[in-house]
């Protein structure tokens, strides 16, 4: 079936990063299989991200179907949007119906991309991985294949206004080399050893940004533990306990 709705989003997306002027660095995209399955995994740090990490599969002239939250499908403006480009909605209650719908999308060769932490990172550190993409490509048969952004969180993310602005921002992108999800593994040991590799691809990310903060005031899209002023994830998750 042709695709009539992914195309004209992508160069929707362009036009918008040229006229916010972003600074995309992407290296990597030749780790993104040009045929068959695969699921994409990425950390999570923006609203924003899987825009980014399907820009990061145009090289190989691949499209990445994104599971995504059911509630962004209802939305009447992003929901016929979601659907034009065969994304794959997940109500938690019923993670079946979307595990079903993801695992046919790989045996049909498409890409499939996953955020295992769930949802964004609110101290921009790796939190802890579900193991459905581990277990996802162990039943499809595919590989899985690791990448990690840098940046994006300083234009829209969770608990700070958006920054749509012409305002330069430096985002980088790193994919790591296939992780294999063979069936005779256990799929926890296969999300430690994928935690590991995309924790890798972040810091490499983050050594190659080329912006630091300007002033202490500008400190709060960086961790804690490499200076910046963003919560531990210690104290993220005494927030979200409250």
């Amino acid at each position: 079936m042709a695709e009539l709705v992914y195309p004209p989003v992508i160069g929707f997306a362009r036009t918008l990063f040229k006229a916010w002027d972003l600074k995309i660095d992407c290296k990597g995209s030749e780790n993104i299989p040009r045929t068959g399955g695969a699921v994409l995994v990425s950390n999570h740090i923006s609203y924003l991200d899987f825009v980014f990490n399907g820009l990061a599969a145009l090289p190989q002239k691949r499209l990445v179907r994104f599971m995504a939250k059911e509630a962004v499908f209802r939305h009447k403006v992003s929901g016929p949007l979601m659907r034009g480009m065969k994304h794959i909605p997940v109500d938690r209650k019923q993670g079946e119906a979307a595990y079903a719908h993801a695992l046919d999308s790989l045996r049909s060769g498409e890409i499939v991309g996953v955020f295992p932490e769930a949802t964004i990172s609110q101290s921009f550190t790796l939190k802890s991985f579900k193991s459905g993409a581990a277990r996802l490509a162990q039943e499809a048969g595919v590989p899985l294949i690791p990448m990690a952004l840098w940046g994006t969180q300083r234009i829209w993310t969770k608990g700070h206004p958006r920054n749509f602005k012409r305002s330069h921002i430096p985002v980088t992108i790193r994919v790591g080399e296939a992780v294999e999800a063979t069936r005779d593994q256990y799929a926890g040991a296969i999300t430690r050893r994928l935690r590991e590799h995309i924790q890798e691809l972040l810091e490499a990310a983050q050594r190659a940004y080329p912006v630091r903060p300007k002033d202490a005031s500008d400190t709060w899209w960086m961790p804690a533990h490499l200076g910046g002023t963003a919560p531990t994830p210690a104290e993220v998750r005494e927030t979200e306990a409250r």
